[in-house]
């Protein structure tokens, strides 16, 4: 599956819109259902409307009906890894993040890989909020409970 999920983000970063950077970043996500969903990076002249590739890998995940992420790759000219906003947004959708793989590829085909315990090892996360701790948040804890 790593290879298939390395080449997803490969292929992603071919749609990536980067026309300010010209730092290209392709990633792909695996769900724990085993489907792969991949995202590149798309800038905006308005800097902080930029979302990155693993945001929107992400994303498209979750928007999928998927609610666990358990590896990522992520690609680009030197091989970086996520920031740290897609690393607390990866959090979000790990519930064990000691497990979650994520592979790192330069544009040379460099691979180092990390656990995403590893990369963010105090994430904040809905427990500290006390909305996790029955596995409800949001509208379905509003649902739950009649609100």
């Amino acid at each position: 599956m790593r290879r298939k999920l390395v080449e997803a983000a490969q292929a992603a970063r071919e749609g990536a819109y980067a026309p300010y950077s010209g730092f290209t970043v392709g990633a792909a996500v695996e769900a724990s259902s085993g489907a792969i969903y991949s995202g590149c990076n798309v800038e905006n002249a308005s800097y902080g409307l930029t979302i990155c590739a693993e945001r929107m890998a992400v994303f498209k995940a979750v928007s999928a009906g998927e609610r666990e992420i358990t590896a990522l790759a992520v690609v680009s000219g030197p091989g970086v890894t996520p920031c740290g906003a897609c690393r607390q947004v990866l959090a979000e959708f790990a519930p064990r993040p000691e497990e979650v793989t994520i592979v790192v590829v330069s544009g040379q085909g460099e691979e180092r890989c990390y656990t995403l315990g590893e990369l963010l090892p105090a994430s904040f996360s809905g427990e500290e909020l006390g909305l996790l701790s029955h596995g409800m948040v949001g509208h379905e804890r509003e649902v739950e409970e009649g609100v």
